[in-house]
């Protein structure tokens, strides 16, 4: 009967514990955003998985102080922080997270009190403390990241819409022989500009620098939404047309390697009426560039197009004129480029 009634309380006790362990996680969080420096952050809610090791955090939202911004810094409506499992059979403790819809609204600025880029706080102590077994997988399911020129020209605002991205065995568990073990993928839409962004690389991130080997491509840009840009930096607007960008690089203990590859289809910069109007320079600008593109353009599919080589180092990339000029001259003559990457290894040639 004694025995009974121990085994009751223990009971009692845990239900109770397991009751309140919630409020205790919620504060513990709460605390440990409100020791920011420069950002503060509130959760509004945890729930508790004991059996599957896991928490998730609900309605995370965190603010850079004293700013003017009226976009959070990060708004993260769910983050399930867990124990991988499969990773112990490897005899590895380690932790994924996954974050659900998450928004990130960055903004540039020379304004301090407009500027909201996270540069000033140390996030991987945060992430620590808020999960402090080793983080070997991080997801991103229907992301959001705003990038906000909030005050200088040109306006280059840019959304990375529908993001979705995967980063694997971040604290190589597996495939400890390969120089380059955790791979990661993401893709997104660019909101507003009517392209898509694919990425995939492999890394080394178990470095000061990590070091990596990626391919990326920028896909179908509507051209006339590049014109604040072009307009600032050329005197020139698109009247129509779509831009991709192509490109492939590695670094490896600071030395990179690899190229850019803009692809142009069907694009007009000068037309002799259009309907916003244009100064005197401008209009021989566009006239300029319109006919300097005419022997440089593959007929067949209306593409102007080149590969920029880039080698050198993180302080100190180059590239040469003459091969940019060859390659605009192969993809009008020989074969019109393909929107892809060419699969360099610029990884083993570092």
């Amino acid at each position: 009967m004694k025995l009974l009634k121990t085994v009751l309380i223990v009971l009692a006790a845990l239900i109770v514990f397991r009751l309140f362990l919630p409020t205790i996680v919620k504060k513990y969080v709460n605390k440990t955003l409100s020791e920011l420096d420069d950002y503060s952050g509130s959760v509004q809610d945890i729930d508790i998985f004991l059996f599957g090791g896991s928490y998730t955090i609900n309605g995370l939202v965190i603010n850079k102080k004293n700013n003017n911004n009226e976009e959070p810094f990060l708004n993260l409506p769910s983050t399930d922080l867990s124990i991988q499992w499969k990773s112990l059979w490897k005899g590895e403790v380690v932790s994924e997270i996954i974050c659900n819809q998450p928004e990130v609204n960055f903004a540039f600025s020379e304004e301090e009190e407009s500027s909201q880029t996270g540069v000033e706080e140390d996030w991987t102590k945060v992430i620590k403390d808020l999960m402090p077994i080793r983080i070997n997988r991080f997801v991103i399911n229907n992301g959001k990241v705003n990038l906000i020129n909030a005050v200088t020209q040109p306006k280059t605002d840019l959304a990375l819409k529908d993001l979705n991205a995967e980063l694997l065995n971040l604290q190589n568990v597996t495939e400890s022989s390969k120089k380059l073990p955790s791979p990661v993928k993401a893709t997104a839409n660019l909101e507003g500009f009517g392209g898509r962004m694919e990425f995939n690389a492999n890394m080394l991130l178990l470095k000061e620098t990590p070091d990596f080997e990626y391919d990326l491509k920028l896909l179908d840009i509507e051209a006339t939404q590049l014109n604040p840009m072009s307009e600032y930096y050329a005197n020139l607007n698109f009247e129509k047309g779509s831009v991709s960008i192509i490109s492939e690089l590695a670094l490896y203990d600071n030395k990179l390697k690899g190229y850019f590859k803009p692809i142009g289809n069907d694009v007009v910069v000068f037309r002799f009426k259009e309907d916003k109007k244009r100064n005197f320079k401008q209009f021989f600008t566009e006239l300029f560039v319109e006919i300097g593109k005419t022997p440089l353009t593959n007929i067949k599919k209306d593409q102007v197009a080149a590969i920029i080589p880039v080698e050198g180092n993180v302080d100190n990339i180059e590239s040469s004129f003459w091969p940019i000029l060859f390659s605009s001259v192969k993809n009008a003559y020989v074969k019109a480029f393909e929107k892809k990457v060419e699969n360099r290894e610029f990884f083993s040639e570092l």
